[in-house]
Order: structure tokens, then C-alpha cells, then sequence
């Protein structure tokens, strides 16, 4: 079964800033000539997470406000104690959401609900360049 392993680059602006990486890694798949399978997105990073929602300005807006309130950036964390980078909420709020997502494919075309779009939420308290990994395995 073969495995297709593609990049994608972004800038992010940091503080909980939000890519919708939908069309990217659709693109991917097509481009990979395989039909039927999955594809991985992965952020090798501890202060960024991919996951779906509806990319909306309300939705997009709302879970900003959760991670506000779950792990508030002006809290004390032990992580910036130690590091003194300020960075701590970034480190948790990565955690809690996670560094990848699958999402399956059918006839080169990814099986995502109606509203539901892949996104990368960068959270660290800065501006970064990424980049993240696309792993298509199928037939």
C-alpha cells in the first residue's frame, strides 16, 4: 500500500490563530493519484493542534472563548516559571486538542461532513512559520 508524505507551510500570527487547511489537504489527496484510503494531518509542534469544526466566524469565535476560559493565557503556569516564554496556556491548550487528525477518502475525494472543515489553531504566543505534515496511505 503505498504512502505519500506531502508538506504544508504556514505563517500564523500566534494567539489562538486559525487556518482552515480543508482545500490544502483535499489537494493533497487528489495530487497523490490514490483513490481510496486515509490521510493524517500532523503539527510537529507542542504549541499548535489540528482538528474540524465549521470554519464560521461565530464557531471560530466560540472556541476561542472556550480556550480562554479553559487555560486563560494570564494564569500562572508552572511551564513559564521553568521557561520564563510566557507560552504555558499554548503548551496546554495543544494538549487538550491534540497534534493530528484522520480523516478517511473515498474516490480521491475526503469523506468530511457538510460542515465540517480541517483546521490548524496556532497557539503559542507569537508569530511562527509551520510546517505541517499531510500522510496519504490508500490505493
Amino acid at each position: 500500500m503505498p504512502v505519500i508524505t506531502r508538506s504544508l507551510k504556514l505563517d500564523t500570527r500566534g494567539d489562538a490563530d486559525i487556518h482552515d487547511l480543508t482545500d490544502a489537504v483535499a489537494k493533497a489527496v487528489r495530487d497523490s493519484g490514490l483513490k481510496a484510503g486515509i490521510v493524517t494531518v500532523f503539527c510537529p509542534s507542542a504549541t499548535s493542534a489540528v482538528t474540524t469544526i465549521e470554519f464560521e466566524d461565530g464557531a471560530l469565535s466560540d472556541l476561542r472563548r472556550a480556550f480562554d476560559e479553559i487555560a486563560p493565557p494570564d494564569r500562572e503556569y508552572k511551564h513559564n516559571l521553568r521557561w520564563a516564554d510566557g507560552n504555558g496556556h499554548a503548551h496546554l491548550r495543544a494538549a487538550l486538542l491534540g497534534p493530528s487528525l484522520t480523516v478517511p477518502f473515498v474516490e480521491g475525494r475526503l469523506r468530511l461532513g457538510t460542515w465540517q472543515q480541517i483546521i490548524y489553531l496556532d497557539f503559542d504566543n507569537r508569530p511562527r512559520s509551520r510546517e505541517l505534515i499531510a500522510q496519504i496511505i490508500g490505493e
